[in-house]
């Protein structure tokens, strides 16, 4: 009897085929197999009827037409010759929305004539897939609504509202039903920084020599009030840079540098008064097991990965059968694992590191499903870091010792501490002040509990607080302390905007607010950076002005759509049809034709009304100038009266809260006059300019006035070495000469130079050679030239041209990452995997974790796609197969959640 198991990937086929019999087979299908049809894809008869739109019949009960994608045809037919020959099928897909989907399709593509199980599991290890076997299920159907209408949903919303995007702002653009939102969080924070108004304040930092005397013992203190007045503190200042509210009904005093210096020279050798000492213990509690979306958090504050490199990772150690299933968003443990952890903290840390309890832990966030375990070790009895590090790269190992920590510390005693704090008081003089409060704070560990395997990382904090954890010396109240000299420091402070998003903020804020899920964030915040519509810099993440253009549009004519309640409301509304609570037609209905308490999307977009293109990609800055987001990039623009407007490019690394006012009439007032004159071409007799424009420096030739719109000026970039306001006439008018025949070689065929996108080279014919000197260009002959050719192409790693820019060790492959030009155009590698830049990528601002991202997102393309191998031939009676129809379409009366036995799910016979 032979078994054939299905699942998502081959090294999840490879592991759990480790554990199975000979009787079984374990095939992977690689994902997918069928997905909704782009309208293109339709047949004929079809594209004119209710489904040419969106492949989706929106008249009656939003029925989806799938296809086979093309590249998993080939798939479809080895999983049905390899039935042909099983007695069962179990469909071991991933036990969530998607897995549950993927299982569907295949069960109606496959239409099997044996029985089907439906297998599921949330780790690959021998015990878990020996109960698997043993608690087979039905497909749950109500599950893959859910999916399908989180499909048909985003069709819906993308297809609607991009071409609105396409016709306002520009081609290529998209609208998404989560993207969108993420967007609009990156685009509101820019603004209130783009508000912020930076505001000055000063602290006096002190020196104390206390405890008992003949003591060396010195601690630090600061000044915290003068004449019963708070000193300000970062704290005291909200978002927009001034004092919030709740200071200035304290009365808080900001103190300027002036008034800092005279109290910090008053207070140096100051006797002080101990005013009352506090010790006062505490515990700190350890933090849940992971989640989704605490995993790629915590992975981005101490491993530096980002959501897509975090999953990447957690799937290979997933599929390896090291870690539970990656996404989810429980923090529950099954009492085996809650055993296994204790049991290791026992052996590793004794019995006073272990609660007398086991602790449990309750999800809080917004629109929690539960429906997993938590990320944690796999298995019964979990490894240790140690015993698997041989079998898993650098980064796996770290991950994975990061999961392993988390888990065995959620179940770990408290930490205990003891928290010190004493209030001081003297007599000043200074700044017109009379009186002034110092106080003192430390903490010490006096049981490290769970910190002795682990302590959850922070997020940047926007105000350094100068008392950190320390030990303070023995006081009581009445003693007399003293200012060590020069002691007491004046420090200046500059409030901060608030702090861009990175990917671990992002995830969190979207979790917090109800919005996407486990499997989502990490995709989201791919679409929105690939789109165009954020930029990285470093962690942070800062938006393009496209996405201020896309995001206002949205805001003005259709809100609802990047309203967070509304979007977390369709996150819930999906999650009650998982669970049976709604109807998926119903819910779809209202979406997209309207009910009561809803106009629906489909009457939104056909009367959105007249929408001015040109004001909506307009941004006032103040004083008649404004940014403008045009078809080649923004670029500042200021009205003259009875004259031409003033233009200026907006530099590519100028971050929008950088473009102040100030800043863009100094961006006007270096290309207001078009340019430095350098004088008249001696060949052409036309006027040369040297300019700047958005990539650098440049010269160019200026036409005539009579010339046709069509023509354009020569222009060429300064070489590294030339500055733009000593360029001369003769220099310009060689940086104008190139390319510049060099001469014809011996057999005839011209060598020329050419100063490319990315650098000086040598061309012959198809052939070129690169130049290690802008200055070559100008001076290089015939004879150095064909040396050059005469010397064997090198190919290969240690043959390449030099980098264009290098970006460091890749943290998944531990191998230096650069920046190169090839023949289909600029690309970052690690030496092994090469990954294309896409059309949002600028090489003069791509950031290594971008860098880092493409190439994960390259890896990740290979391994669900790898390289077509012709190792196999298949049987020649299967050539006909293609005549058979690749697409199906289910009766729309079964599409409700009214369906029950999977096996009467089955439609046409597809993709064979």
């Amino acid at each position: 009897m032979t078994k054939l198991v299905i699942v998502e990937s081959p090294a999840k086929a490879r592991t759990i085929a480790a554990y199975l019999g000979s009787e079984f087979v374990v095939e992977a299908s690689v994902g997918h197999i069928r997905d909704l049809a782009e309208p293109r894809e339709l047949p004929a008869d079809m594209k004119k009827g209710p489904y040419g739109r969106f492949a989706v019949n929106t008249e009656d009960g939003f029925d989806p037409y799938y296809i086979v994608d093309a590249n998993k045809k080939k798939t479809v037919t080895e999983l049905k010759k390899l039935l042909k020959d099983a007695d069962e099928l179990y469909l071991a897909t991933d036990e969530d929305r998607e897995g549950e989907a993927i299982a569907w399709h295949l069960l109606q593509v496959l239409n099997p004539k044996v029985p089907v199980k439906r297998m599921v599991f949330h780790e690959i290890t021998r015990e878990a897939i020996d109960r698997a076997l043993e608690n087979t299920r039905e497909i749950d159907t109500q599950l893959v609504d859910a999916q399908e209408s989180r499909r048909i949903l985003d069709r819906l919303y993308g297809y609607e509202v991009s071409p609105v995007l396409w016709r306002k702002i520009g081609p290529g653009l998209s609208a998404g039903r989560v993207q969108s939102v993420a967007t609009r969080l990156v685009v509101e924070r820019e603004r209130e920084r783009m508000a912020f108004v930076s505001s000055n304040y000063w602290s006096v930092a002190v020196k104390v020599h206390g405890g008992e005397e003949g003591a060396e013992e010195t601690f630090k203190a600061r000044l915290t009030s003068v004449d019963d007045r708070p000193v300000a503190q970062g704290r005291d200042f909200g978002d927009d840079g001034k004092l919030n509210p709740a200071a200035i009904r304290k009365d808080v005093a900001v103190l300027d540098e002036e008034s800092a210096k005279a109290l910090a020279e008053a207070l140096t050798g100051a006797h002080i008064g101990v005013l009352k000492v506090e010790s006062k213990p505490s515990k700190r509690r350890p933090s849940p097991p992971f989640t989704t979306s605490t995993l790629q958090q915590e992975a981005s504050r101490k491993l530096g990965l980002n959501s897509r490199q975090t999953m990447s990772q957690a799937q290979q150690l997933y599929e390896n059968g090291f870690i539970t299933y990656m996404r989810t968003d429980s923090v529950d443990l099954s009492k085996e694992a809650v055993s296994a952890a204790r049991s290791q903290v026992k052996e590793r840390y004794g019995d006073s590191y272990i609660p007398e309890k086991p602790r449990f832990y309750s999800k809080k966030a917004k629109g929690a499903q539960e429906a997993h375990e938590a990320i944690r070790p796999a298995g019964d009895k979990f490894r240790s870091p140690d015993q698997v590090k041989s079998a898993l790269s650098g980064m796996q190992y770290k991950l994975y010792e990061l999961i392993w920590k988390r888990t065995l510390a959620s179940q770990m005693s408290d930490a205990n501490l003891l928290t010190s704090s004493v209030q001081m008081s003297t007599e000043v003089q200074a700044a017109g002040f009379s009186k002034a409060g110092l106080s003192a704070s430390g903490t010490v560990v006096t049981f490290p509990g769970y910190l002795a395997v682990y302590e959850e990382g922070k997020d940047k904090s926007r105000y350094e607080e100068k008392d950190g954890e320390s030990r303070l010396p023995e006081l009581s109240e009445g003693d007399i302390v003293d200012v060590v000299d020069p002691g007491a420091v004046a420090e200046g402070h500059e409030t901060t905007p608030p702090p861009r998003f990175t990917d671990a903020s992002l995830v969190r804020k979207l979790e917090e607010l109800g919005i996407g899920r486990p499997s989502t964030y990490a995709s989201t915040i791919s679409v929105i950076t690939d789109r165009g519509y954020v930029e990285r810099r470093g962690q942070a993440m800062v938006p393009t002005w496209i996405a201020f253009s896309v995001i206002r549009l949205l805001e003005e004519n259709l809100p609802g759509y990047v309203d967070y309640d509304f979007t977390a409301q369709m996150e819930n509304s999906l999650d009650w049809i998982a669970s049976g609570k709604t109807d998926r037609v119903a819910y779809l209905e209202s979406f997209y034709h309207g009910d009561d308490d809803h106009k629906g999307l489909q009457h939104e977009v056909e009367n959105l009304g007249e929408i001015d293109a040109r004001a909506l990609n307009t941004m006032s800055l103040g004083e008649g100038v404004d940014l403008r987001v045009g078809k080649y990039g923004p670029y500042i623009e200021k009205a003259i009266e009875d004259g031409d407007p003033l233009r200026a490019n907006v530099p590519v690394e100028l971050t929008p809260d950088e473009l102040t006012l100030e800043k863009a009439k100094e961006l006007l007032e270096k290309g207001k006059d078009d340019g430095r004159i350098l004088g008249v071409h001696p060949d052409t007799g036309k006027e040369i300019v040297a300019k700047n424009g958005r990539f650098g420096p440049y010269v160019s030739e200026v036409l005539p006035e009579d010339s046709p719109k069509t023509a354009k000026p020569k222009t060429a970039s300064l070489f590294k070495n030339m500055d733009l306001s000593t360029i001369s006439l003769d220099q310009a008018v060689e940086l104008l000469s190139l390319p510049r025949d060099v001469g014809p070689d011996a057999e005839g065929t011209m060598i020329t130079a050419h100063n490319g996108k990315f650098g000086p080279y040598l061309k012959k014919g198809s052939d070129s050679r690169s130049l290690e000197t802008e200055e070559q260009l100008l001076k290089i002959t015939v004879e150095e030239a064909e040396a050059i050719f005469a010397q064997p192409k090198r190919r290969g790693r240690a043959a390449a041209a030099a980098p264009l820019k290098e970006f460091g060790e890749d943290p998944i492959s531990k191998k230096p990452v650069v920046l190169k030009n090839g023949r289909f155009g600029h690309y970052v590698t690690d030496g092994e995997i090469n990954a294309s830049l896409r059309v949002a990528d600028n090489i003069e601002t791509i950031s290594p974790e971008r860098a880092f991202e493409l190439l994960e997102m390259r890896r990740e393309k290979l391994k669900n796609d790898p390289p077509k191998k012709s190792t196999r031939k298949a049987p020649a009676k299967k050539t006909t197969a293609a005549k058979k129809t690749t697409t199906t379409r289910k009766p729309a009366a079964k599409k409700t959640t009214t369906r029950r036995a999977p096996a009467k799910k089955a439609t046409e016979e597809s993709g064979s």
